[in-house]
């Protein structure tokens, strides 16, 4: 019953909070994600992360994934999935050069440096998600390619965490499995087919089907199982669960039945996976060693946002956007959230990374992702007003 009062207390706090960043102006995420900084370990103590608090959070990605995916268009990410390649690359590989050199002029070894650059090399998009949703952006030119590019972003995120830790363990292992590289990496492009599959023709085929059930909601339910299901499937593959969500998301969206998804779908994630997801990113900080690593975390913050905001806007800008719409594309990609913190929990785990300077890149993390919906924000303003609307 503790778990139960301290969840009615977040939610009530998140709405207050939410309500207030509304009035003003600035994204509602953030008031979430500081209500998770000033009731957690890094302010007032009163509420830790635990097994619970850690399954809700994850369900809270997962729906809000499905709900980018439901509300996305399919021909807007098929036209834009040249630059989303384009902004992908250069967004995970700028950041693992620049950030693995910083680290290593701050004393950490080779190993440490090359981690600690593909650590930052991941993508959160599950934060810009919201601000571009708040911005009714999901569909344009720049949310599309923005969501391509987190998707791209994730694999190549995840390519790059097996190689290191097979090549370093010397054990081929996986990061998120017991498989041998090659074995994952054949999961993966299955994954990808079946997916293809579902998109086509297994997804309508199951909603059809739910329409003759005689339950409750049934279409619902079936879009839910559709969702966690393709969230597990993409996590077994050693994928994050976001990108399986996102795709059942995109999967349901081409049925007759979307509206009525995306209607029961918002009370569902709004009402409390969501918020406890935000509020879970700020429970994740700490200020225990804050004065010793000042210095390191400023200047790696600083490089963490900048790698994104140049690395992914100069690929937009070379697959044609322009200066304010590569910035927005930039912007975008900055948050990392719970990919960076799973890609840095999985290192830790694999001995990549020293407990000494652990806490110190999950601050780098945490901060840089509550900058982001600042940065995301202000970039989506400077688009023109008719491109906004």
């Amino acid at each position: 019953m503790e778990f139960i009062a301290t969840l009615a207390g977040l939610l009530l706090l998140t709405q207050v909070v939410a309500h207030f960043s509304k009035r003003i102006e600035i994204p509602e995420v953030i008031g979430q994600i500081f209500v998770g900084i000033i009731v957690g370990p890094a302010i007032l103590n009163w509420v830790h992360l635990n097994e619970m608090m850690n399954e809700f959070q994850e369900i809270g990605v997962i729906i809000l994934m499905f709900i980018a995916g439901l509300e996305s268009d399919l021909s807007q990410l098929k036209k834009y999935l040249r630059p989303a390649i384009f902004v992908a690359a250069a967004g995970a590989i700028i950041p693992v050069i620049v950030m693995g050199l910083a680290s290593y002029w701050f004393g950490f070894t080779k190993t440490e440096s090359v981690f600690i650059g593909v650590i930052f090399a991941a993508t959160s998009v599950s934060i810009s998600v919201a601000v571009l949703r708040e911005f009714n952006q999901i569909s344009s030119r720049e949310g599309a390619t923005i969501l391509g590019a987190a998707v791209a972003d994730d694999i190549i995120g995840v390519l790059m965490l097996s190689v290191m830790i097979s090549v370093i363990n010397g054990e081929g292992g996986h990061a998120h499995s017991s498989f041998p590289l090659w074995i994952s990496l054949c999961l993966q492009a299955l994954f990808f087919v079946v997916t293809y599959l579902l998109v086509r023709w297994l997804a309508p085929y199951l909603m059809h089907i739910s329409e003759r059930m005689l339950t409750e909601a049934s279409p619902s339910v079936m879009a839910m199982i559709i969702c966690l299901g393709m969230a597990a499937a993409a996590h077994y593959v050693g994928l994050s669960g976001a990108v399986g969500s996102f795709f059942a998301g995109i999967a349901v969206a081409n049925t007759h039945r979307k509206a009525t998804i995306d209607r029961s779908f918002e009370p569902i994630g709004y009402a409390l996976f969501i918020p406890l997801f935000f509020v879970s990113v700020g429970l994740n900080m700490r200020f225990d060693n804050i004065s010793r690593s000042l210095l390191f975390v400023i200047v790696m913050t600083v490089l963490a946002c900048l790698t994104k905001l140049v690395g992914c806007g100069a690929g937009a800008k070379l697959a044609g956007f322009n200066f304010n719409s590569s910035y927005v594309v930039g912007s975008g990609m900055v948050a990392r959230g719970e990919m960076a913190l799973i890609t840095a929990q999985i290192g830790y785990e694999a001995h990549l990374l020293s407990p000494m300077y652990y806490s110190d890149v999950i601050t780098v993390i945490i901060v840089a992702t509550v900058l982001a919906p600042f940065i995301l924000k202000h970039s989506l303003k400077k688009l023109p007003k008719a491109v906004a609307e």
